[in-house]
């Protein structure tokens, strides 16, 4: 009964640090599209709203906690 207690515990934790890592990394990506549509004028505003929806992703993915203990 420890054991599978145990797993679960493990899987969540691996499950939860996953999810972080795969928030970062669409952030980051986001953040250099963003930079590629910045760099042409016409798309500046396009590329500014995709950069800063970038960071925020990044930001959160390395900080934000979603547990349900509140």
């Amino acid at each position: 009964m420890v054991a599978i207690d145990m797993r679960r515990s493990w899987l969540g934790t691996a499950e939860a640090i996953l999810g972080h890592v795969a928030v970062v990394i669409a952030g980051f990506v986001m953040m250099v599209v963003g930079l590629a549509l910045g760099v042409t004028i016409v798309m500046l505003p396009v590329g500014l709203v995709i950069g800063l929806a970038g960071v925020a992703l990044f930001v959160g993915g390395l900080f934000a906690r979603l547990d349900a203990k509140g």
